[in-house]
């Protein structure tokens, strides 16, 4: 146990000396959620967004304006909780002849009103929901604490791995009575609590001034990203395992990382994207990640909803070690 905690003391000090790494975990999530915040705070106010479920040739017209942006559903209960949340201005049910508007929503009462000047809309029921909207920061936040976590956990524990190797500091470890078993723990429960500790920063420092919607339990929060970030630790383990090269293990993990964060959901919801995209974004246990903790941020996931998303990462973790 000495030795399991003298290696981790050895490298949570590494890490705290390091300045640039302290900026990259601590400052740029800050700044990052600040930038976007700004940048994205006066919403889309060129297009209507309206959920589609069921197939019909009736009011095929209004359906195919260019200000119109269709996102087809499979479900209605899924469709139902966007609107409520201001993410769709309208949903209509060509299958039950019926339309859903927000009664809070200023853009949904403008597409309303274009919509029943279609001819074929005249035989249409229509439904109200109510609930508060959803700000893009408040979207956006668990990407940015799943972004941190992803290239804090590949690179930390990945890429310093190598670099242990190539400057023989896994050589001279043989020598000492540390075993392989006891290294690879402490690399893990050291990038484990500095994972948690600066994703707890980066999100109280920031919640204080803009105050994030959080409907679930802080408890789940933490839970899912404590799996996760033990499930990246474990695929950073997967580069460590053979590569000798800096440059290689720089050049592979951000060959690995940049379509994770591309095609995760981070910035951007993949809804209305193509199926084979959304069906591919689910081999990335970033995507798994976002969609829990925006399920109990944003829904009030409990603990249940979200266990099929523990699973997967649970899975995926034992398929890397």
């Amino acid at each position: 146990m000495r030795k399991f905690a003298a290696l981790m003391h050895a490298r949570n000090m590494e890490f705290v000396r390091d300045r640039g790494n302290l900026f990259w975990n601590l400052l740029f999530p800050v700044f990052l959620v600040f930038g976007f915040s700004f940048a994205f705070s006066g919403g889309d106010d060129t297009l209507f967004k309206v959920g589609v479920i069921g197939n019909s040739e009736i009011v095929s017209e209004f359906l195919q304006e260019p200000y119109l942006e269709k996102i087809p559903y499979e479900e209605t209960p899924f469709a139902l909780d966007k609107l409520r949340h201001h993410q769709l201005d309208m949903v209509i049910d060509l299958q039950k002849s019926s339309y859903f508007i927000n009664d809070d929503s200023a853009k949904g009462e403008v597409a309303e009103n274009l919509f029943v000047s279609d001819d074929g809309a005249q035989n249409f029921s229509r439904k109200e929901v109510s609930g508060e909207p959803i700000r893009y920061v408040d979207w956006f936040v668990p990407g940015v604490i799943g972004m941190n976590m992803m290239f804090s956990c590949i690179f930390g524990v990945g890429w310093i791995i190598v670099r242990y190797r190539k400057n023989g500091v896994l050589k001279r470890l043989k020598a000492t009575p540390v075993r392989a078993l006891e290294f690879i723990s402490a690399q893990l429960v050291s990038r484990l609590l500095i994972v948690l500790l600066t994703s707890i920063v980066v999100f109280t420092g920031t919640n204080i001034f803009l105050e994030f919607m959080m409907e679930g339990s802080f408890l789940n929060l933490i839970l899912i990203t404590a799996v996760a970030t033990i499930c990246m630790i474990s695929f950073g383990l997967v580069f460590a395992a053979r590569i000798k090269s800096e440059e290689l293990a720089n050049g592979l993990m951000n060959l690995a990382l940049w379509p994770m964060m591309a095609f995760s959901g981070v910035f951007f919801s993949l809804e209305g994207t193509p199926l084979l995209l959304r069906k591919l974004s689910r081999i990335f246990p970033l995507t798994h990640y976002i969609e829990a903790a925006r399920a109990i941020m944003l829904d009030g996931a409990g603990l249940a909803d979200i266990l099929p998303n523990i699973a997967v990462l649970l899975g995926m973790t034992a398929l890397f070690l």
